[in-house]
This record gives C-alpha cells, sequence and structure tokens, in this order.
C-alpha cells in the first residue's frame, strides 16, 4: 500500500464511481479498477461492493479513509512548509458555529482580509460534533467550537466567552411561565450543537421533560420562529440582542452553570502551523483583549 492507492480508494469513496474518480486523477477507469483490486488483494479485504449503480465503500474501505485524509495532509502540509517563509498567504480554510460566525467573525475576518490581501479565507459553518471531525480529518486547518473540548488529536485554546440566554416569544413574560406552555417545542441546530443538552439540563431542572428538538440550520430561521411562538431556544445574548431590542422576542437569564460557554478553537497538534493561520488568531487575541479592556472600562 502506498500513498497513491490510498489516494484511488478516497476518489472513489467519494464519488461512488470508478469513472468519476478516474477522472478526478487523470488517469483511465481501469487504472483504477486495476489499483483498488490489487490493493484488496493485498490486504485480503473488500474495500467496495461492486453493482451496476457504481460502487459502495465497505466497513473495511471506510476503516481505512482516515488515514488516506491525513497522509494527503501531511503532504500538503510538508509543501506548505517548505513555501511558507513567514509572510501568510494561499488559502486559509476554518470552520465555525453560527453563533460565532454571526456575532464575532465579520469584523475580524474583514480586517485580517484587508491587512493580508495575499490570504483568501474559505470559512464554513457547522455544529461543534461536525467541525471537531472535520478538523480531526485534516478537512479544516482549524475551527472554532464550543468548549471544552479534550482529544488527543487536537490543540484547543479558549478564544471567546459567551452567555447564553433562554429565548421565548414576547408572550411569555418570565422564565417560570415556561411552563405552563402548552407542547412546548424546542429549537435548536442540527445534531452536534452543544447547546441543545444544556436545554435539556434547563427544562431537566424545571421538572419538565425536554421534547423532540424541531432542528433548524440558521440562526434568522429560528428566531424567527420563536417570534412567532413556534417554541424556545439557547442563544448567545450578543446574538439575540438587535431582535430584543426590536421587540420580536424576550429574553430570560438562566442558571450561570448552564449560561456560561466558552468558544474554543481548535487545529490538529501534527499539522503545518502556518503564518496565515498564525497571524488569524494573533488578530482574533487582540480583538479578544481590546473588546474585554472596553467592556471594564465601561464597567
Amino acid at each position: 500500500m502506498d500513498v497513491i492507492d490510498l489516494k484511488v480508494v478516497d476518489a472513489v469513496a467519494r464519488h461512488g464511481s470508478m469513472n468519476k474518480a478516474a477522472v478526478e486523477l487523470n488517469t483511465v477507469q481501469s487504472n483504477v479498477s486495476s489499483r483498488i483490486r490489487s490493493l484488496e488483494d493485498e490486504l485480503g479485504v473488500s474495500l467496495f461492493q461492486r453493482s451496476a449503480k457504481g460502487v459502495q465503500i465497505t466497513p473495511a474501505g471506510r476503516r481505512i479513509l482516515p488515514y488516506a485524509a491525513r497522509l494527503s495532509k501531511l503532504l500538503s502540509d510538508a509543501s506548505a512548509a517548505a513555501r511558507d517563509d513567514g509572510k501568510p498567504s494561499g488559502v486559509l480554510e476554518i470552520g465555525t458555529l453560527e453563533t460565532t460566525l454571526a456575532l464575532r467573525l465579520p469584523l475580524l475576518i474583514a480586517r485580517f482580509a484587508s491587512a493580508w490581501p495575499e490570504v483568501r479565507p474559505v470559512v464554513r459553518t457547522g455544529t461543534t460534533q461536525s467541525l471537531i471531525q472535520a478538523v480531526v480529518d485534516c478537512k479544516l486547518e482549524g475551527a472554532f467550537v464550543a468548549g471544552p473540548v479534550d482529544h488527543p488529536e487536537l490543540q484547543a485554546e479558549t478564544v471567546f466567552q459567551e452567555e447564553l440566554v433562554l429565548v421565548t416569544s414576547r408572550a411569555v413574560r418570565t422564565l417560570e411561565a415556561v411552563r405552563a406552555i402548552i407542547h412546548l417545542k424546542t429549537m435548536v441546530f442540527r445534531i452536534g450543537c452543544s447547546y441543545r443538552q444544556r436545554m435539556d439540563s434547563l427544562l431537566s431542572g424545571m421538572g419538565l421533560l425536554a421534547p423532540e428538538p424541531l432542528e433548524f440550520g440558521s440562526i434568522d430561521g429560528i428566531l424567527a420562529c420563536v417570534a412567532a411562538g413556534v417554541g424556545i431556544t439557547l442563544l448567545p445574548r450578543g446574538v439575540v440582542a438587535r431582535a430584543w431590542q426590536e421587540g420580536l422576542v424576550a429574553v430570560h437569564e438562566i442558571p450561570p452553570t448552564l449560561s456560561q460557554v466558552e468558544t474554543v478553537f481548535v487545529r490538529r497538534v501534527d499539522s503545518h502551523f502556518s503564518s496565515a493561520l498564525a497571524t488569524f488568531l494573533e488578530s482574533v487575541h487582540r480583538e479578544t483583549e481590546t473588546h474585554a479592556q472596553n467592556v471594564r472600562q465601561l464597567a
């Protein structure tokens, strides 16, 4: 088995087709098929199930896919390290929570892009669970997720502190009034959202059974449904500030054990720490410290 074999396995798995994988790899279908058969013979297991509709990866094939991604990333890191002379440049691909993107990153990214025009930031959103997995699988250089994070392959550093609040329609005047809601519904992001666990804990502490949540893909969608009285949600105070000020929703403080959440930035411990990422994180920490100083002065 070599790097080329693993690249072929990865391409076939993504496309579900030997022919489409061959096009991506700039070769012919027979070469791809031969590589896969030889590798299967070497390993003594089937990596793909063939059918008239294409190919489907087997459990054995799925188990080696992460190694293909890591080797590819290692080669890419080696090339990037050789070219990295300390001046930020190239593509910087990071992930973030929807809430962090809305609340913290627009100005940061705008200033960074202006200061370092040779860097092209690419930002992808997801849940904490999906973003962590993307970093582990070398699909992202790093990501902003809800902490704490304890993973042997990742380095995590705290960058922001947020306060979660319960968000309801204006008709719900107090936190206790939530008990009186008939057919209570909760609204959260997709599976892997860390806020849903806190919501369940909050409701449990109030003696309520957490219902099956309604899943959304955007903050705007959640807030619109909350305002319409569809259900309730947990979000950082800063994210809902405008909707609250405009009288669209009501905001309720929750116990500190559930409200305080840290946002951490995670990256692989064994990946190349590019100048672009290092400079970006420096700008994040500067902005965070400036914000903290402003808050202390106002206090």
